[in-house]
């Protein structure tokens, strides 16, 4: 049987968890919990535009061929999707050229080539001076993209 002090102390531990996780500066209590509550929202919301992405992405490709590019601004950096719903020979080298064109350097990186074409990517810039905006490396994707559809390279 626990203790109401060992109650106290396991509710305390699961508050300091919750506040760690939830990236919370909260001490009281229900401070934490208030955080916590805005923070699942913004996850809510997340998930609702990535699914809204995901699925004018599945629409638009039998409309447009070209592939959906998302890119969103992280802490230092920016995380790149690049999805197409059929294999596209050739986009993997334009969106690297592009990356070097902007002098981002990739830190992280996934591809799929099997059936579909799916890149993800943390990069960074290298040149901290000159700061780039997530738009303008969604535009310079996009018009990497672009050119690569031009050039026949694709399936």
């Amino acid at each position: 049987m626990f203790s109401k002090e060992q109650k106290r102390a396991a509710l305390h531990e699961k508050l300091q968890h919750l506040r760690s996780i939830t990236n919370s500066h909260a001490l009281n209590k229900t401070s934490i919990i208030i955080d916590a509550s805005k923070y699942i929202e913004k996850l809510k919301q997340k998930v609702e535009r990535l699914n809204q992405e995901i699925g004018s992405a599945e629409t638009s490709s039998v409309d447009n061929p070209l592939p959906m590019v998302t890119v969103e601004t992280l802490e230092k950096g920016f995380l790149i999707n690049v999805f197409s719903a059929k294999g596209c020979s050739g986009l993997l080298v334009s969106i690297l050229e592009a990356f070097e064109e902007m002098r981002l350097t990739v830190l992280e990186a996934r591809v799929s080539c099997t059936d579909t074409f799916r890149f993800q990517a943390v990069g960074e810039n290298e040149e901290q001076r000159e700061t780039i905006d997530a738009h303008a490396v969604k535009q310079a994707l996009g018009q990497a993209i672009k050119n690569w559809s031009k050039s026949g390279d694709q399936d």
